[in-house]
């Protein structure tokens, strides 16, 4: 019989002592191994999405929330921001903005947010359109790739928006105009898969529809008192309707109810702004400090945002790695008592094999082996648990912030883990079988 096999029926012979040694191993090897692909998941998410914008400008609060919000779309934003005092950003042949793109939010469609905004976010995440076009009028949608995947959305599909980012069939806006679907995103593996993007007008739309209803007004075209209706001086949720030029004729499908420029429109607000400097110059660095202390609003930088993220989650991160270090010494300790006390039991049987020709290497081969295989089979338990408890963390998460997860992914971390869980076991293994080394083969036979 050769050694592995041999190896595996000493190990078998007490069940209860092995499984104590795996069920060990294997919570420690598992718990470090989730840590491991976790983090990395997260890591990827967090920098791909960062997507090369250098502040984002929002209301005043939770600079966090802000990046969460306007950037993760994992977080409720911070309140709105009037167009006229975000002009400034906005405007073309800024000497240090390049890029600004401004967002509305506070709608969704079945847990995927309904983002008003302009053409070039697609810029931002290397999107492109793969079936359809870009949205043209009000009310037009382009999903991405990940939402049209998993509501099974095509060009032409229609849907009313909910307010907030709950899936509750109370907050759906029934009395506004249905969104249209015009195009559909390629994947990018970045946030945009998961919003539904819109012209920065629709979420206007939809909020003066349903206060058009509160107030009892008559949208039809022969009302006498239609043609000089305006919808100023009301208010939800910060989408107030503008100077009383825009008017919005409900009766006819073809009319462009906002034709303009955002920047025309400028008693309206919105969420935020997500810019990209030309430059990281004196000027451009000093951006936010002079946007947090002279204005209204709030300017958040991603990167040191994110960074504090991190540190938070790092302490957490770091005391449960130690807990999976102790969980695994101490299932070293349950392998070396396990072999220790195996080696006691089977003295005479082993004194038997060096008498009909074991050599000494040979029988500490058989000890050692012992201690490698528990190791590996403690290994292999703790990747199971790992990617099992991925995979059903990953449906969770995807419920609830519609990311996606892979419990397929091993990293070359997870290696590492295997060299460490063997050195672990070899070194639990070494006292009983040194023991073996010395023993004394007469008195070990004549003691029975």
């Amino acid at each position: 019989m050769n050694l592995l096999k041999l190896s595996w029926k000493n190990l078998t012979n007490k069940p209860l002592n092995m499984l104590l040694s795996l069920v060990l191993f294997g919570l420690g090897v598992g718990l470090i191994s989730l840590l491991l692909v976790l983090n990395d998941q997260l890591q990827e998410k967090f920098e791909k999405n960062l997507a090369g914008v250098d502040l984002v400008i929002g209301a005043k609060g939770s600079p966090l929330q802000l990046i969460l919000s306007s950037m993760y779309h994992i977080d409720a934003p911070t309140g709105n921001i009037p167009i006229k005092a975000a002009t400034p950003f906005l405007r073309e042949g800024h000497p240090i903005i390049e890029t600004s793109i401004p967002l509305s939010l506070g709608d969704s469609h079945r847990g995927f947010r309904v983002v008003g905004t302009e053409p070039e976010i697609l810029d931002l995440y290397n999107a492109r359109i793969a079936e359809g076009q870009m949205w043209g009028k009000t009310m037009e949608v382009v999903a991405g790739a990940a939402v049209a995947d998993e509501l099974a959305l095509k060009i032409g599909d229609t849907f009313k928006s909910s307010h907030g980012f709950d899936q509750n069939e109370d907050l759906i806006h029934e009395d506004a105009e249905s969104f249209i679907i015009v195009g559909i995103l390629a994947p990018t593996g970045s946030v945009i898969d998961q919003l539904l993007l819109t012209r920065f007008s629709s979420p206007w739309a939809v909020h003066e529809h349903e206060h058009e209803d509160e107030e009892g007004h008559n949208h039809e075209e022969d009302d006498p008192d239609h043609e000089g209706h305006s919808h100023e001086d009301h208010d939800h949720e910060g989408h107030d309707h503008g100077d009383s030029e825009h008017r919005h004729d409900h009766s006819s499908g073809n009319a462009e109810p906002y034709p303009e420029d955002l920047l025309a429109y400028k008693d309206k607000q919105i969420t935020s702004i997500l810019v990209k400097f030309k430059g990281h110059n004196i000027q451009a660095l000093n951006m936010q400090r002079a946007i947090n202390e002279n204005t209204e609003m709030q300017a958040a930088t991603p990167a040191i945002e994110i960074n504090r993220l991190y540190a938070l989650m790092g302490t957490g991160t770091k005391a449960l790695r130690w807990l999976a270090i102790v969980i695994i010494i101490v299932s070293g300790l349950s392998i070396f008592i396990s072999l220790y006390s195996s080696l006691k039991e089977r003295r005479y049987e082993l004194a038997l094999m060096r008498v009909m020709g074991a050599s000494r290497g040979r029988l500490l081969a058989l000890i050692i082996l012992e201690g490698l295989l528990l190791a590996v089979l403690g290994y292999l338990l703790g990747m199971a648990l790992s990617h099992g408890a991925m995979y059903l963390l990953a449906d969770q998460m995807k419920e609830t912030y519609q990311y996606t997860f892979s419990w397929t992914n091993f990293l070359v971390e997870e290696a590492y883990l295997l060299g460490g869980a063997l050195l672990i076991g070899l070194v639990a293994a070494l006292i009983p079988a040194l023991q073996v080394q010395g023993m004394d083969i007469s008195d070990t036979l004549a003691d029975g």
